[in-house]
């Protein structure tokens, strides 16, 4: 047992270290800390309640007195909303990432590994949901649901597994011929056992860089609802509503709309640096080559 500890510790070490080479990914890390310690400490961190308003105080520019970043229309103040709002707007990505990537993995496992009618039936689904376009998919969904932030997690999740069904599928029907997986069977192993004991962890790598790029996608997509008026709802601080809330003031304060802009940009910009630097860590190919 310790001898396989050992072997899991120098393995982690190792990842560790061809990450931490990866520049790009150690910048998107430190914004991400940044941004989850903001979230996670929000009521600590932010100067004001963020649904406290000061009418006689609206539209302050940034650098007012007790405002950093100015006001919004209704004087509250920006920076406690973005603060408040990436509670909302990371909780909405890693779970619908979350929910996607779990039934998606399911799936591409009974269709991978049985084959046949089963995979016929996960392969038509997948078919069918990419017939649609993946937002307007989505907006049909939650124009049934109704707004809420729950509904956005779960019709996100519920509309993303079919790439990770693809994806694990594929990786199942080329592992499920190998030694390993003939001889658990000749051992007497159940398939549950052998999908989920022998086959599963060699194929969650891929699954994690999947996941680790997906989210900001669900980010994105959570802010476009809350933008169109089929998210979070105002007066809730999510990104997207507050783009929303502020098209009609563009022209009166800029700030309002280029705040939250930039907290989404940086988000998505700071995953899709981790999910390279993950991809390279978990590439054993790549790996060699920073080495």
């Amino acid at each position: 047992m310790s001898k396989r500890k050992e072997t899991v510790r120098s393995e982690a070490v190792h990842l560790a270290r061809v990450f931490f080479r990866h520049r790009l990914g150690v910048v998107g890390l430190v914004m991400l800390v940044v941004f989850i310690a903001s979230a996670v400490f929000a009521p600590v961190v932010a100067p004001y309640d963020p649904l406290e308003m000061d009418l006689m105080n609206s539209f302050a520019p940034p650098g007012s007195p007790g405002h950093i970043l100015g006001t919004d229309n209704f004087g509250r103040d920006i920076l406690s909303r973005l603060i408040f709002g990436s509670r909302i707007s990371l909780l909405i990505g890693i779970v619908a990432v979350t929910i996607a990537s779990i039934i998606g993995t399911i799936l591409g496992l009974l269709a991978g590994y049985y084959g046949g009618r089963v995979d016929a039936i996960v392969m038509r689904l997948v078919e069918v949901f990419y017939a649609f376009p993946f937002l307007i998919l989505v907006i049909g969904v939650m124009a049934v649901l109704g707004p809420s932030i729950y509904n956005v997690m779960l019709v996100l999740g519920g509309v993303s597994w079919p790439l990770y069904a693809r994806l694990v599928r594929a990786q199942v029907m080329a592992l499920k011929s190998e030694d390993f997986v003939k001889a658990a069977s000749a051992m007497g192993c159940s398939d549950a056992r052998i999908m989920f004991r022998h086959i599963l962890p060699n194929v969650l790598t891929p699954v994690i860089v999947s996941a680790t790029l997906g989210i900001p996608g669900a980010i994105l997509s959570s802010a476009s609802l809350g933008f169109l008026g089929f998210g979070v709802q105002p007066p809730n601080p999510e990104w997207g509503a507050m783009v929303s809330e502020a098209k009609d003031f563009m022209l009166i304060n800029s700030n309002m709309i280029i705040w939250p802009g930039m907290c989404v940009f940086l988000v998505v910009l700071s995953f899709n640096f981790v999910g390279d630097a993950v991809r390279d860590a978990l590439d054993p190919r790549l790996a060699r080559q920073l080495n």
